[in-house]
């Protein structure tokens, strides 16, 4: 039996940081690559190899895919909502070369599983608002989420037509105390927590009733290995699934600190964020993930509040002795 033997590229992100680590807790450190254009991040050194390697390079990647004696590939690389709609071609090229550099080798070695996550910024003003289902209307108004949707479409076709098992989840918005935002319009619910432990007080780019879909990084982690761990007959969509945690406003997590932090002030300053926020859903129906391979979140926003605030205060040294 062919050990396997994982990479990981966009390590160094928001999620390749928290995956790397869970991947190499189950595979073992040094059966899990780790690559970006970035540097390697400071969590990830010391546990495992690292690569720096360019997605966008095709034969270079593919070199490495050999070398390595790659059998599954996780691509996290990706330019985000808020950051993609500054440098709309730059985010459709690394977004959509990326996938089809990744997928054309995966073809053409038999890699035996590839990991590509799509997005809620699938969906856009015109898909339902309240639990929008995994088959519905889908215009998405961003960049990323055209270059998601057009993805996703690729990844069902390399599966039907060249047999590639390409698995892949819609993330809602994520936060985590690890590792930094990446440029998303959910990365209000990540930088509220560090305000609120630094300055007691946050400038929201988004208005107080607005919700959105979100989940705590280590509930996306387990979804990932769900996922990817499932037995091939139990994936029954090859675009990419649903999934769902939790559903909040910037009030509504206000509150949940003040629980914490009760002289936490929030103000709102809605920006060219809210247009793309406006246009999701405010909550997402994930029953085909929780049907085909018993997907269940364990966070809600109040376990996510006091989970979030206590790693922070010891990440910043904020604990009372």
């Amino acid at each position: 039996m062919v050990k396997d033997k994982i990479l990981v590229i966009g390590a160094s992100g928001q999620i390749g940081v928290e995956l790397t680590l869970a991947l190499r807790k189950v595979y073992g450190n040094n059966n899990v690559v780790a690559s970006d254009l970035r540097e390697e991040n400071e969590l990830l050194k010391g546990t495992g190899p690292y690569v720096s390697l360019d997605v966008m390079n095709k034969e270079m990647l593919h070199v490495q895919v050999i070398r390595q004696n790659i059998t599954q590939i996780y691509l996290l690389a990706a330019i985000l909502s808020a950051t993609g709609e500054k440098n709309p071609n730059l985010a459709w090229n690394l977004n959509m070369q990326g996938l089809l550099n990744v997928l054309d080798i995966a073809r053409e070695e038999q890699i035996q599983k590839v990991y590509w996550p799509s997005s809620i910024a699938v969906f856009g003003p015109t898909s339902p608002k309240i639990n929008c289902p995994q088959q519905t209307i889908i215009e998405p108004i961003t960049v990323y989420g055209i270059s998601k949707y057009a993805g996703e479409f690729w990844c069902n076709y390399y599966h039907q037509r060249y047999g590639v098992d390409v698995r892949s989840l819609r993330y809602p918005g994520l936060i985590s105390y690890k590792s930094a935002p990446g440029g998303g319009t959910t990365d209000y619910a990540v930088e509220i927590f560090h305000d609120a432990l630094e300055e007691k007080n946050y400038n929201c780019f988004l208005r107080e009733d607005t919700y959105l879909p979100m989940m705590y990084m280590p509930d996306a982690i387990k979804a990932t290995l769900q996922l990817m761990e499932a037995p091939q007959e139990q994936i029954k969509v090859r675009t990419s699934y649903n999934i769902a945690a939790m559903s909040f406003s910037p009030k509504e997590i206000a509150a949940a600190i003040q629980k914490h932090i009760p002289d936490f002030t929030i103000h709102y300053k809605p920006d060219y964020r809210q247009t793309i926020a406006d246009s999701w859903p405010q909550s997402i129906d994930d029953t085909s993930a929780r049907n085909d391979w018993n997907w269940k979140p364990d966070f809600d926003l109040d376990l996510m509040t006091a989970d979030m605030i206590q790693n922070l205060q010891q990440a910043k040294g904020l604990l009372k002795k």
